[in-house]
């Protein structure tokens, strides 16, 4: 967890957004959100496979439609 010593008079705000910016550099809020509900290791596979195909299917949408516009141009 990450943890800011408060400057001697140092505003309230900067050492909050300080703070915030050391929780962001550590990813915690992202690990926390990851770990809220447990997944089974199968559906963890599933959801991974279908992000990936997601993936392949919108770089194939982009690869078309750019082959697309240099053939009008």
């Amino acid at each position: 967890m990450p943890a800011v010593r408060a400057k001697p008079d140092e505003p309230f705000d900067a050492t909050a957004r300080r703070f915030r910016r050391a929780v962001e550099k550590a990813n915690v809020l992202a690990e926390l959100r990851r770990r809220a509900h447990y997944l089974k290791p199968s559906k963890r596979r599933q959801q991974q496979e279908n992000a990936a195909r997601k993936r392949l299917a919108k770089r194939l949408a982009r690869e078309q439609q750019s082959m697309g516009r240099d053939r009008h141009h």
